[in-house]
This record gives C-alpha cells, structure tokens and sequence, in this order.
C-alpha cells in the first residue's frame, strides 16, 4: 500500500536551502506538515510588517556605539496611513524636519545614517545595532552625523535628512518587506549628494542582513567598501559596482 504522503524524489534540494522546494504531495494537496509550515510563516511575515518598533531599546542600543541619536518621524501618522500611502514614509513631518534643520545643513559631515522601521521593525530590531557597531569602526577618519533612529520611514526618507543635516553620503538600514522564510531581513541603502526626489537607480542596495543571510560584520565590510568608494568617487547607483570582494584576492 502506497503511503499518504510519498516522498518527493528532489527532496535532498531542501536541505541546501529555505525556499519551498520539495514539500511532497498527499493525494492532491500538500502535505498537512508543509500546509501548517507555510500558514506559521505566513502569519510571521504579516506579524512582521504589523510590529512596532521599539524605539526606546534600540535608541539605547544605538547610543552604545558612541554617536549622538536622534529620533524623526515621516509624514504617516500611523502604521495604516504607512502601508496605504508609501509617499507620505519618505518625507519627514514638519516636526522632525525643523529638528534636524538646526545644525543649518552646513556641518560638513561626510555620511549621515538613518536606521527606520521599514515594512520590518523586527529585523531592524534584531540587526540594526549590531550591524551599526561593525560599521563605525570601519570609518575611521569620516565625519559622521548624529545617527537618526526614523519611524514609518521609507528608503527615501533618508535623502531629506541627509539634506538637511549637510551630509556628502546618506545610509539607511531598514526592515525589508518580510518573505515566507526571511520576516527579518534588513537592508541598506546608500545614496551620494542626497537630496529630495533621488531615484532607486541613483543608489546601492545591500540586502539581507541577517544570521542567516549576510551577518552584519560581513555587510558592514561591504558597506564600508561602498561608502569610501562612493565619497571617492562622489556617485552611486549603477556606475558603482560593489566590488568589496576582490580585496580578499591575492
């Protein structure tokens, strides 16, 4: 007698990675084991993106690693507003802008950095310090802004504080949309001469920080490679390929 839920002949494929490959079949359907999987990471994803952050903690987190915190806020006034209106996330409220204005916009410093909730306060949570620790040390000899800790932020929202506070290079690390096997991946994004209105192609994207993924000390590497690279060459985006790693050929 045939089993339930036969054995899927590609099934040794799961073990080299998370995707869903191989799950098996029970008659016409998944298998109840896989079928109950998918709804647990299915409901952490969306538990992920509904989570708020914790502003405090972190804020303490981020005071350890020896900089200045300061707190923003964008233009959603709550999570809702965030998730329905994705333009309202990349612009400060008036409130934050005024506060991040007062240096003038003309301290000079060479990099601003900018850590925001995203779609994934979780791995903002879980990562963002740790990664913000591998990368201070990285920068010796750059001028660096008072960090910004940003609520319901979008990627852009980092071109408007990197204006405001007069920054050559603006990084931000942010919760990336959640997947079915990833609900706490952060990314970062760096962007030369930030400004209002920047575009997507106008920065580089490191992706997938997490112990699972890319560890924060091993982004933070790449992060610091981009960042000198970037103020060198005074670009990002699509003329700046990320080629941190041939520094480990012979």
């Amino acid at each position: 007698m045939s089993p339930l839920a036969p054995r899927d002949p590609w099934e040794r494929l799961a073990a080299l990675t998370p995707a869903r490959v191989a799950l098996g079949r029970a008659g016409a359907g998944l298998p109840t084991r896989e079928l109950l999987r998918f709804e647990l990471a299915h409901a952490q994803a969306r538990d992920a993106v509904e989570q708020p952050l914790d502003v405090a903690s972190l804020r303490a987190e981020l005071a350890a690693a020896g900089l200045p915190v300061l707190h923003a806020a964008s233009r959603a006034a709550d999570r809702r507003v965030y998730l329905q209106r994705p333009d309202l996330g990349r612009r400060l409220d008036a409130a934050s802008a005024r506060e991040l204005a007062a240096p003038g916009g003309t301290a000079g410093f060479d990099l601003a950095i900018v850590v925001a909730d995203g779609l994934s306060a979780l791995a903002v949570q879980r990562h963002a310090a740790p990664a913000v620790a591998a990368l201070l040390p990285l920068l010796a000899g750059l001028r660096i802004a008072p960090l910004v800790l940003a609520t319901q932020a979008r990627v852009a929202l980092a071109d408007e504080v990197g204006a405001l506070l007069g920054a050559r290079l603006a990084l931000i690390l942010l919760g990336e949309r959640p997947g079915l096997s990833s609900p706490d991946s952060l990314g970062a994004y760096l962007t030369y001469a930030p400004r209002v209105g920047r575009r997507d192609a106008e920065r580089n994207c490191v992706s997938n920080i997490r112990p699972a993924g890319l560890p924060p000390d091993r982004a933070a590497r790449k992060l610091a490679w981009l960042i000198r690279e970037a103020l060198g060459r005074e670009l990002t985006g699509v003329r700046l390929h990320d080629e941190s790693d041939l520094a480990l050929l012979p």
